[in-house]
């Protein structure tokens, strides 16, 4: 088993916000990040699920006689509560065998006049089919919702992800690249669609001011301990006490409240944001180059497969998805490297059928490639701070392993 290191890595790389930052007075965030993306306007949010959320409302009162929503069968749980919460049914799509993007075959079974959206998602910053969802959803008279929550600054083919569907979103969460703690970005190609969002959202979010004032705490807390010396207290002592208790779903964070907090986004926060929006293209660069340098040495490793992009798609590197033969070499890696110190984690514990809380909320379904794609997945650490020795150490790990 490697030492467990000193100081605690970050299980996903994202953008550490520097004193300067935090000082009031800055360009509009969204549109600081739009002009970044090359996208149309872009409206900010409280968090991704805010974002979708928004987005499902408006699209049922387009199309009130259409009621699901067709979503991988591994993705966040916070899409099945989103779904829940805009009172609408949830359908699953397994996966492609061995792959995030949802299986041709199964898509096309899943939607008929029924279906309202079908969301695609970017997982792990890896860009997903999104034109095949969308011929999909022409021919059945449905809408695309592109999730790209863990995907700020992915491209296809020049153009950002979140453009190719009707509507698509992105997460500014804790360690989630560009972070204001918690919050979201929402984006639509049409205008008209626009400003149905931003209506929505003038309707059903409110000002509530104690709710953002505890945000800014958290947010100072966040720029304060998100460095290897304080993650050890934010991240590291959490983790650890769950997986002695035997409770990986709160080990990674899959533990969500029920309902979807709702306010609306103060400005200091969005200054803070947009000061550190300045640095994130060179910061999403430089995660690029690294995991270029860093995927042919995980990839010489006999029995582990990393995900990547379609030729024509420049993803984003948060971490390193990668999956192993079977949950046996996967369970024995994580039992090394988990609670180690050095970035090594899972993605999301569960298929969405698997998780105890969502049973309310989401039908039992067979979806083997999901299941087998949660029991064989784990996660390594893109972080800068993730030095070339220590990723060594994970790669003899993980060789050990498998050997």
């Amino acid at each position: 088993m490697p030492p467990r290191r000193r100081h605690e890595l970050p299980p996903t790389a994202g953008l550490p916000l520097r004193p300067g930052d935090l000082r009031p007075g800055a360009p509009t965030l969204a549109a600081v990040i739009a002009a970044q993306l090359g996208t149309p306007p872009l409206q900010l949010e409280c968090s991704g699920t805010a974002c979708l959320l928004i987005a499902l409302t408006t699209l049922s009162a387009l199309q009130p006689t259409r009621r699901r929503v067709v979503v991988p069968a591994f993705t966040c749980p916070l899409v099945a509560i989103a779904v829940h919460a805009a009172g609408l049914e949830l359908q699953l799509c397994d996966l492609r065998p061995g792959h995030h993007d949802m299986d041709p075959v199964a898509l096309r079974a899943a939607c008929d006049e029924r279906t309202l959206a079908i969301i695609p998602t970017h997982l792990a910053g890896r860009v997903a089919d999104v034109g095949d969802a969308l011929a999909v959803a022409r021919n059945v008279g449905a809408r695309v919702i592109e999730d790209a929550a863990q995907a700020l600054g992915a491209r296809r083919d020049g153009g950002s992800v979140g453009m190719t569907g009707d509507i698509g979103f992105f997460s500014l969460a804790a360690g989630k690249g560009l972070s204001i703690y918690e919050g979201g970005l929402l984006l639509a190609r049409e205008p008209e669609l626009r400003e149905r969002l931003a209506r929505t959202a003038a309707r059903i979010v409110p000002n509530r001011i104690g709710t953002e004032w505890r945000r800014c705490i958290e947010l100072l807390g966040y720029a304060a301990l998100y460095r290897p010396a304080g993650l050890r207290l934010a991240y590291g002592r959490p983790l650890r006490r769950a997986l002695r208790r035997g409770d990986p779903v709160a080990a990674v964070g899959d533990d969500f409240p029920l309902t979807i907090p709702l306010h609306r986004v103060g400005r200091w926060r969005q200054d803070v944001g947009a000061h550190a929006a300045v640095r994130l293209p060179a910061f999403l660069d430089q995660l690029s180059a690294q995991a270029q340098r860093r995927l042919p040495r995980l990839r010489r490793i006999p029995g582990v497969r990393v995900l990547g992009d379609p030729p024509d798609a420049q993803g984003t590197w948060p971490f390193l998805l990668l999956l192993l033969p079977d949950r046996q070499h996967r369970d024995a890696a994580l039992a090394q490297l988990w609670s180690s110190g050095y970035g090594v984690s899972r993605l999301f514990i569960h298929a969405l059928p698997d998780y105890a809380y969502l049973e309310e909320m989401v039908a039992a379904q067979d979806v083997p490639q999901a299941r087998d794609f949660a029991a064989r997945s784990l996660t390594v650490s893109n972080s800068p701070w993730l030095d070339d020795e220590d990723f060594e150490t994970i790669c003899r790990t993980l060789e050990a392993v498998l050997a």
